[in-house]
C-alpha cells in the first residue's frame, strides 16, 4: 500500500517531523556528585526546530542538554511581555470596545453641535478640532498598549480606565442623540 500524500487523511500524522523523537545519543553525559544525575537518553530535535514548554530553558539549540552553568532564566523567553491570560485578553476587548464607542460619541456629538459651535469658531478650526476629539479615545488606547508592554498589568489597566473616564463624549452626553 503506498504511503504518500493520498492517504495522508487516513494517518494519525505518524509521520510529523514535531513528534519524531530522533535520534538516541548513544553517549552518557559525566555529571558530578553534586549535580543531578542527566536522563540517560537524551532527545535530539530536528533541524530548524526550537524546544518550548516545561523544562526546554535546560536544552541548548540542538536539542541536547545544557551544563547548569549556562543555563539562565533570561532567555527562557525571548520577548519581553508574558503571555495574557483570558481575563487580560477580555477587559483589553471591552475597554478597547469604550474607546470604539467613545469615538462614535464624540463623532454624534460633534455633528451635532456643528451648526451651533460654527458661530464661535471658524469651521476649518471646528473640523480640524472634531476629528482630533474622535481619533484620541483610539490614539490614547493604542498608545497605552504600546508604552506600557513591559510593564505591570495594573499599570497598564491604570491608564487605560484613566483615559475611560477623561474622555468621556460630553457633546453626546449632554445633547444626546435625540435632544437639542
Amino acid at each position: 500500500m503506498p504511503t504518500g500524500r493520498d492517504d495522508e487523511a487516513l494517518s494519525w500524522g505518524d509521520d510529523d517531523p514535531t513528534l519524531d523523537v530522533g535520534s538516541r545519543a548513544e553517549d552518557a553525559v559525566e555529571t558530578a556528585p553534586s549535580e543531578p544525575a542527566a536522563p540517560a537518553e537524551t532527545v535530539v530535535l530536528p533541524e530548524g526546530y526550537t524546544a518550548v514548554g516545561r523544562g526546554s530553558e535546560s536544552l541548548s539549540d540542538d536539542g541536547a542538554p545544557r551544563a547548569l552553568d549556562e543555563q539562565d532564566d533570561s532567555d527562557a523567553r525571548d520577548d519581553d511581555s508574558p503571555a495574557m491570560g483570558n481575563a487580560e485578553l477580555i477587559s483589553l476587548g471591552v475597554l478597547g470596545g469604550f474607546s470604539v464607542l467613545y469615538a462614535v460619541g464624540w463623532l454624534i456629538g460633534g455633528l451635532r453641535l456643528q451648526g451651533t459651535a460654527e458661530f464661535l469658531v471658524a469651521p476649518l478650526a471646528y473640523q480640524v478640532s472634531l476629528w482630533l476629539a474622535v481619533l484620541a479615545p483610539l490614539v490614547w488606547f493604542a498608545t497605552v498598549l504600546v508604552l506600557t508592554r513591559g510593564r505591570r498589568l495594573w499599570v497598564r489597566f491604570a491608564w487605560l480606565v484613566g483615559g475611560v473616564v477623561l474622555l468621556v463624549p460630553w457633546p453626546f452626553i449632554m445633547v444626546g442623540a435625540i435632544g437639542r
